[in-house]
């Protein structure tokens, strides 16, 4: 039993100094911080994550540090990783408050904006960050204009361009391709003229079609001549008229 306490003891002491050392690291980081010696600062703060890396103050003190050595890539990865593993919302609303500031300043003004936007929903009341949000909404708007605006200079440069190149070529080339462009519209024309020739000569093969009235006109035409050459033959046999009968032998 007493070996068990001692033990327990043991564990508990190396614990004190283990938790001593981290906060030593912080408190040195924090000095240099202050002094603005923030590379020194960083090494000081990764010192203190290696011994408890769950440590909330040195990790984002670390993301500070690399902020403001302008490692914008590093300190947004650190305050993303941050804000993604906290449990408070005071954390994670100043964290990705921070990423928004590290994305801006790499000019990923879409990206800082959701940054902005998830630091709001975990702290609705941070003036700081409603303000930066518009900042970077209204810096989107003018780089969307502005790149409007390129991309049509760039076409009437494209078209000042053909039309320079067009006038330096000599008249034999002109003529060329005035002569190329009059075979393209000229193909185009036989081409049409084939295609309605088509048309035309399918519809003629079509048989006309009769309208009701005409189709039963010739129908009633038809049995007024059946009707007549019956009334002949009948006459015929009633007067008693010989039939002359050919034979084929």
């Amino acid at each position: 039993m007493k070996q068990l306490i001692i033990i327990i003891l043991f564990l508990l002491k190396g614990s004190w100094l283990f938790a001593q050392q981290e906060k030593s690291y912080i408190h040195k980081g924090n000095e240099l911080y202050q002094q603005k010696k923030y590379t020194e600062a960083e090494a000081s703060y990764r010192k203190s994550v290696e011994k408890k890396n769950q440590n909330v103050e040195a990790n984002f003190n670390l993301g500070d540090a690399l902020y403001k050595q302008k490692k914008f890539t590093e300190a947004g990865q650190q305050f993303n990783q941050l804000a993604g593993s906290s449990n408070s919302k005071t954390v994670t609303a100043q964290a990705y408050h921070n990423l928004g500031n590290s994305l801006l300043e790499n000019k990923k003004l879409e990206e800082s904006i959701d940054a902005y936007k998830k630091s709001l929903i975990n702290n609705p009341a941070d003036n700081q960050t409603r303000y930066n949000l518009a900042y970077a909404q209204e810096k989107l708007k003018q780089q969307q204009q502005q790149d409007k605006k390129n991309n049509k200079n760039q076409k009437n440069d494209d078209k000042n361009q053909d039309k320079k190149d067009q006038d330096k070529k000599n008249p034999d080339d002109k003529k060329q391709d005035k002569k190329d462009q009059d075979k393209k519209d000229q193909d185009k024309k036989d081409q049409d003229k084939q295609n309605q020739d088509k048309k035309d000569q399918k519809e003629g093969q079509q048989p006309n079609k009769l309208s009701k009235d005409d189709a039963e006109r010739m129908l009633d035409a038809l049995n007024n001549n059946e009707k007549q050459t019956q009334d002949k033959l009948k006459n015929k046999k009633l007067k008693g008229e010989k039939m002359h009968i050919s034979k084929d032998w």
